[in-house]
């Protein structure tokens, strides 16, 4: 590792690890909401026990099965635009991570170990294993992208194609920082800030946008987000992907372990991913088989365009 990358990657551990004495995870004041309403008939809901946490979900469709996981700060909403469609071809697996949406919370854990990606990937491969589901493909977008990148790296024996919407590695861009990233990702070095600093902050925020929310989609996310539980949760997410995760990457990279499955990103054209990253090259570093597309969209594809997103996906996930 050069030494300028090492250094970043050093600073960046650095400022999340002195929130790591940060209080543990308020007193959840949420009521489990009833979703389902989202999604097309026949759908239902249930929460599986992992071994670190209780994992809400819904899961509807026949025939093989499908992992689609959400961003920051959405929950498995994010993905009923799409459910119809690819709950025509797949059993379709759509889960609240852990500290996001009604599943659980856990103590943040040393070094924020309880909201590692490791840690969220191992919960969803026992929620797959639950349904009877050993080996599966996954799409992630946003947070659930790096799941998923994790998930191949611990389980490559369990995931069998990854798609990831509008993310380069989280290792690449904590050891590429420039003024441009930091930029248009001032948020990723704001929720490091020792809580409840961004915690307050961020509820002030969402209660504001709580009071403009009009529609029945803008009310659930309101609903989540204003919950003190869930801001610490999304917080200690990003906490952990400067430190834990980094730490599982940067071991991933010295044992040259990459993802081997086959591959997919697709990414915004109205996002900021494109402008700063040649996405796909940049995944090549980390996958050996890698397909990439732009998409006429913002950043959350699978909301803003979920047709085109299903028209590359499917394909893709048939092989």
């Amino acid at each position: 590792m050069h030494r300028r990358t090492f250094l970043q990657y050093s600073a960046a551990a650095l400022v999340a690890g002195r929130a790591a004495s940060a209080a543990q995870t308020p007193q959840t004041t949420l009521q489990t909401g009833d979703t389902l309403r989202f999604f097309p008939s026949g759908f239902k809901t249930m929460k599986v026990q992992t071994s670190g946490a209780t994992i809400n979900l819904v899961t509807g469709g026949s025939g093989p099965p499908l992992l689609l996981l959400h961003g920051a700060p959405m929950s498995h909403i994010t993905w009923r635009l799409t459910a119809q469609r690819l709950a025509e071809h797949y059993t379709i697996v759509v889960p609240d991570l852990r500290g996001y949406g009604d599943s659980s919370k856990p103590p943040d854990g040393e070094n924020h170990s309880n909201y590692s990606k490791r840690a969220m990937a191992l919960d969803n491969v026992e929620v797959m294993k639950h349904f009877g589901f050993d080996s599966f493909p996954v799409v992630g977008q946003d947070r659930g992208g790096r799941v998923a990148h994790r998930m191949a790296l611990d389980h490559p024996d369990k995931v069998t194609r990854v798609a990831v919407l509008d993310i380069v590695p989280t290792h690449y861009h904590y050891t590429n920082v420039n003024l441009a990233f930091v930029q248009a990702y001032f948020h990723w070095f704001g929720y490091l800030r020792p809580a409840p600093v961004p915690e307050n902050e961020l509820k002030t925020a969402n209660d504001a946008a709580a009071e403009r929310a009009t529609t029945d989609v803008q009310k659930e996310y309101s609903r989540i987000q204003r919950d003190p539980a869930n801001i610490h949760g999304m917080c200690e997410d990003y906490r952990a992907a400067a430190s834990v995760d980094l730490e599982h990457d940067k071991t991933d990279i010295e044992k040259k372990n990459r993802i081997r499955c086959p591959f997919l990103t697709l990414w915004a054209e109205r996002g900021a991913i494109g402008g700063l990253y040649d996405v796909a090259g940049v995944w090549k570093g980390y996958a050996a088989n890698v397909a990439g597309k732009v998409l006429p969209g913002g950043h959350n594809l699978q909301e803003d365009i979920p047709n085109e997103v299903i028209a590359e996906l499917l394909p893709f996930l048939k092989g």
